[in-house]
């Protein structure tokens, strides 16, 4: 996979109670009819440097803002953050919580990291960065790679999935990569996790394709738009519901077209810190109603 990524592509850190009993999967659907999100998540990304500090302490205060799932990421000790995949199985029942999926370096070790996800119970490990490739050629190899990754995920019982950045929405020798990669990768092999705020940064509209591709963003990134930064900012996201993003009409279509977790997340923090603004989060997505 050089020729694909090249040297250094591959980025891992730019990313971007009661146990309750076992769901077929449709967790945020249950309210689907009255616009009710009854479970949502968090990308622990959002709240790195406390996950750095103290990972047990910040899981804990993420169930106790109202968040019912958690999506990890590899902060370098891993994705289970220096626990066995069993103990951190336990830690997150404990908390009634479910570790739904996991960004991590799928390029490497991806059999063992499959076997303990699927172990747990996890249902996806996501792919979250490749880097701008140079042509639509390194986007093909890209999409038999993914192909193949999630056949090996299938193989230990959890899907894999590819997390969008801004690049894939960019047209590249007369195509767009992000259309190539979904029409040209397995639907029983690949799911996508759309970020809507790298759809919407790109000059796209999060609906639009989310409607183009039914049933394949099956997990979605809330992560909203400031409108008080310049629209070029890369580093723009603000408290959800206060930037310029229309996350009802955005959630409502993911609703009916096959999503079926929506994660939480935030990178910068103006006038807030990374605790306070998951919890504000929370609060606006047990409120929100579409």
């Amino acid at each position: 996979m050089s020729a694909v990524l090249g040297a250094g592509a591959f980025l891992p850190l730019q990313f971007c109670s009661t146990k309750k009993e076992e769901n077929s999967g449709n967790e945020a659907l249950i309210g689907a009819a009255s616009g009710i999100l009854d479970n949502f998540g968090i990308q622990l990304y959002s709240v790195k440097e406390n996950m750095a500090e103290d990972p047990v302490a910040t899981i804990k205060a993420m169930a106790s803002f109202g968040y019912t799932q958690i999506e990890g990421f590899d902060g370098g000790k891993g994705i289970f953050w220096g626990l066995s995949h069993t103990e951190f199985k336990s830690l997150v029942d404990d908390l009634g919580l479910d570790f739904i999926a996991s960004h991590a370096n799928t390029f490497q070790n991806l059999e063992e990291q499959a076997e303990k996800a699927g172990y747990i119970g996890m249902k996806y490990l996501i792919c979250p960065w490749v880097g701008p490739q140079k042509s639509m050629d390194d986007y093909k190899r890209l999409a038999e790679e993914f192909n193949k990754q999630g056949e090996i995920c299938k193989q230990y019982g959890l899907r894999f999935a590819y997390h969008n950045h801004g690049y894939t929405f960019e047209e590249l020798d007369g195509q767009i990569p992000q259309d190539y990669l979904m029409e040209n990768t397995d639907p029983n092999l690949v799911d996508y996790e759309m970020d809507t705020y790298w759809v919407y940064t790109a000059g796209k509209d999060p609906i639009s394709y989310i409607k183009k591709y039914p049933n394949r963003f099956v997990l979605g990134h809330v992560k909203d738009k400031s409108g008080d930064l310049p629209f070029e900012e890369a580093n723009g996201s603000t408290l959800i519901g206060k930037g310029i993003m229309d996350f009802p009409s955005i959630l409502r279509a993911g609703m009916d077209n096959g999503m079926k977790y929506y994660i939480v997340e935030q990178e910068r923090f103006d006038g807030t810190d990374p605790m306070e603004a998951a919890k504000i989060n929370a609060a606006y997505m047990k409120s929100l109603i579409f």
